[in-house]
């Protein structure tokens, strides 16, 4: 069942953003660093999760650890928001230890990528709380992804989403659909199939990523999707980056990344644009999970039909 959509307030110059680590574990100083002055930038004060910095094994603390600190910046009303400093792997570790019920009687904006795709996916689908597929704090604050960021977290705009110059949309298969907004990246996304956190795709956009996968095993995440029929609910498609996605070493042959494309999402009979500005690129839109958008895929375009933040 889809819940009503929570919306977050708009973050507003001067206040706090609450900085976690649901996922990987950082070694040195230089990311934090980075995250606490990209947020400044923005005109945003910082706190850091009281276990930010702990790690077990690859991850950034224990999975309570983790929760604590997401649900410890939930509970506070002087952090206005919450970014995830990195990515990585282990974020869907935290879902069953998830309080939905805190969260939702404390809407705020939870944004990041990658990895964070498991919690901003569950969270949305438990609470109806419009998160954010967006850079994350130690990301490349360019002039591109800070407008974006702004518009859309900030100015409570509802923008036509286009990508810089020099990166050239692909329509796959032209249209325009129209669809509340869900995805993020396929490995994390695909992994969550069959559980209670995968995303409700009746009638969605669908908006995809990935980085270092090979070719087969991008092959493999689509094809699961289809075998579970997710793939038929869609009103249409977006492909980010796909990053360093090549051959598998010593492969005899292999499909290119555009024949898996059209073998698995040309037939859908949808709307289907490749090469959108987001995923493990430079430029990002920063996309909220649950909004309403418009999707043209012949003019290479994403328009959010209304406000993600009030």
């Amino acid at each position: 069942m889809t819940l009503p959509l929570l919306r977050p307030p708009r973050l507003r110059e001067g206040d706090t953003i609450g900085l976690i680590n649901p996922s990987g574990a950082l070694h040195e100083d230089e990311p934090y660093e980075r995250a606490h002055a990209a947020m400044h930038a923005l005109g945003l004060r910082t706190r850091e999760a009281p276990n930010l910095r702990a790690r077990y094994g690859h991850m950034a603390g224990t999975s309570q650890q983790r929760a604590d600190d997401l649900h410890a910046m939930f509970a506070d009303d002087g952090i206005a928001g919450i970014l995830a400093v990195t990515g990585g792997s282990g974020a869907n570790r935290v879902l069953p230890l998830l309080d939905a019920g805190l969260i939702a009687r404390h809407p705020k904006l939870l944004g990041g990528f990658s990895d964070l795709t498991a919690l901003i996916s569950a969270v949305h689908r438990a609470t109806g709380l419009v998160t954010f597929h967006s850079p994350l704090a130690r990301s490349d604050w360019n002039v591109f992804s800070t407008e974006h960021f702004r518009a859309v977290a900030m100015a409570a705009e509802a923008p036509l989403l286009r990508n810089p110059e020099g990166l050239l949309p692909r329509p796959l298969r032209g249209g325009v659909a129209r669809g509340p907004l869900q995805g993020g990246n396929l490995a994390v996304l695909t992994s969550l199939a069959g559980t209670p956190h995968f995303p409700d795709l009746t009638g969605a956009i669908l908006f995809l990523e990935d980085v270092n996968e090979y070719i087969y095993r991008v092959d493999r995440m689509l094809t699961t999707l289809v075998l579970g029929g997710h793939l038929a609910r869609v009103a249409g498609v977006v492909l980010g980056g796909f990053t360093n996605c090549k051959p598998s070493e010593g492969s005899y042959g292999t499909l290119t990344m555009d024949e898996v494309f059209a073998d698995h999402l040309g037939g859908l009979g949808v709307p289907v644009l490749r090469n959108a500005a987001f995923g493990h690129i430079g430029p990002k839109w920063t996309l909220p999970l649950g909004v309403p958008a418009e999707l043209d895929a012949d003019a290479g375009t994403l328009r959010l039909l209304e406000p993600a933040v009030r």
